[in-house]
């Protein structure tokens, strides 16, 4: 009897600052990171790595389903006045 297997249908990923400038996208299930100097250029940077990253592979072998979302979570810092 064949076992199901409960397919992702998003990567999860995080971006963050980078204490050099610009943010840093790291994604949680498959091996992908990549920068930009700003958000846009992040996200731009984070969907071709992906795609990239899963060209001609078999996206059941990450667990995910063909063409999958990428999820994404932004981690802010707040600017403080300063007195």
């Amino acid at each position: 009897m064949k076992s199901h297997i409960k397919l992702q249908q998003n990567i999860k990923s995080f971006i963050r600052s980078n204490i050099e400038g610009g943010y840093v996208a790291e994604c949680l299930e498959i091996s992908v990171v990549t920068q930009g100097n700003t958000l846009d250029e992040v996200v731009e940077n984070l969907i071709e790595a992906v795609g990239l990253h899963l060209e001609g592979e078999n996206p059941e072998d990450f667990g995910l389903v063909a063409n999958p979302s990428i999820f994404v979570t932004f981690e802010l810092q707040p600017e403080y006045v300063k007195a």
